[in-house]
């Protein structure tokens, strides 16, 4: 009797084996989605991980919502920081727990992820009354603050930090990379707020008063929120700060880092070798879903 080619029995075992069995094995990545908006009156764009197993489990995940730098969008993360081989990598070698991550876009009309001091780009407000809910609803994840988690680069920091200052009984964890801390004085500022916007460098904007600019950064700054909102809030998120040595942002950084000790506040600070670049950020990227994924688990 002839026996079967080592090919043949392979075949016959592939065969065998369900599909279902098989796709366990892979996550999936979407950087097109959508959601209507009606804060923006239109539609928005968002990018979303799904781990190994989830789209042949009925279990819920713990969620990371993953924010891009300025002039990225929500294809950032997927297309230069290879979100999808970081997080593969992490969780089968057990570094990470299996989690949804959710990348949305900051950047298509204006640019940001604050409210905007003339009022006219309300990002912040889509993000918690419309984003949130949206995923919540539309995904499969956890929705208790232990198993919610908010990290990003740069642009996407200065968000990280806000999101977790503002609404500290939300996130388990913050991770800002390489993050803009807000401006660091009132000339910074003025300069800043007054500025055409890298999206409409041809609009001309309505000046913004010094008074204005006072008011906004007691609220939009996370240097001076640090330093004066009720210490039990910010204890009550795990910090993760990283932020390379020639970074241009290490000011702001450095400042957040001695603010929090002076206040007790308990965190991790890396200060790498290395700039503002996707590099360093996909190197940070681990360390971040290593982190957030302790905060996810019961200790």
């Amino acid at each position: 009797m002839k026996l079967p080619t080592t090919m043949a029995v392979a075949a016959i075992f592939l065969s065998s084996v369900p599909v279902t069995a098989q796709s366990t094995h892979h996550s999936v990545v979407y950087d097109a989605k959508t959601l209507p908006s009606k804060i923006f009156s239109g539609s928005r764009n968002y990018a979303v991980y799904l781990p190994p197993g989830y789209e042949t489990s009925n279990r819920s995940y713990p969620v990371l919502y993953l924010l891009h730098g300025s002039g990225d969008d929500q294809t950032g993360w997927v297309q230069f920081g290879e979100v999808q081989h970081i997080a593969d990598k992490a969780i089968a070698e057990g570094l990470a727990t299996p989690m949804v991550i959710v990348m949305p876009d900051a950047h298509t009309g204006h640019r940001g992820y604050f409210n905007d001091i003339r009022g006219d780009w309300n990002y912040e407000d889509f993000f918690f009354e419309e984003f949130v809910p949206f995923i919540e609803k539309t995904y499969r994840v956890k929705t208790e603050k232990r198993y919610r988690a908010v990290a990003g680069l740069s642009m996407g920091g200065g968000g990280s930090y806000m999101y977790a200052l503002h609404h500290p009984e939300m996130f388990s964890s913050s991770c800002p990379l390489s993050a803009f801390v807000g401006p660091l004085d009132l000339e910074d500022a003025r300069k800043r707020f007054n500025r055409p916007r890298p999206n409409e460098p041809d609009v001309e904007l309505p000046p913004v008063t010094d008074d204005q600019i006072v008011e906004y950064l007691k609220r939009h700054n996370a240097l001076q929120l640090i330093e004066t909102m009720p210490v039990e809030d910010l204890k009550s998120v795990r910090w993760y700060i990283d932020c390379g040595d020639d970074d241009f942002l290490y000011e702001g950084n450095s400042l957040v880092h001695i603010a929090m000790r002076k206040r007790d506040v308990p965190h991790e600070y890396r200060v790498r070798d290395g700039g503002h670049r996707w590099s360093y950020w996909r190197s940070a990227l681990p360390s971040v879903l290593s982190f957030v994924s302790e905060g996810f688990h019961q200790n």
